[in-house]
């Protein structure tokens, strides 16, 4: 059996029975734009830019080399992966790339335009 696997530093992608809650009857804005990115396949094409343009950028290396210091500083025996992922995540996301966070809202921007939401 496969468990789909979600990412530590986003939410899952909310599945079709997930979005129907009983508590309020409408969705917010951000639901809407989420459901219509991965209804049309556009959100796997931007996490797919994003990891590229990550990579070409260096700051897949950087985060690699502050993971093993922060390993080599506490021991190798003495870190989680959640304590690791706890420690380089606010490092991680304040260096990313303006010019990333950019071409990533533009692209969100025009799939917004083109859907008409």
């Amino acid at each position: 059996m496969y468990i789909r696997k979600h990412s530590v530093n986003r939410p899952p992608t909310p599945d079709e029975d997930v979005t129907e809650s009983p508590e309020r009857d409408e969705l917010t804005l951000g639901e809407i734009i989420n459901i219509k990115l991965v209804e049309s396949g556009e959100k796997e094409n931007l996490m797919e830019l994003v990891r590229d343009r990550l990579v070409e950028s260096g700051w897949k290396d950087e985060m690699r080399i502050a993971c093993r210091e922060h390993v080599k500083k506490k021991g190798r025996k003495d870190v989680t992966v959640d304590e690791l992922i706890r420690a380089i995540t606010p490092k991680g996301r304040a260096s990313v790339p303006d010019a990333v966070k950019e071409e990533l809202l533009d692209r969100i921007q025009n799939f917004i335009r083109s859907a008409a939401i």
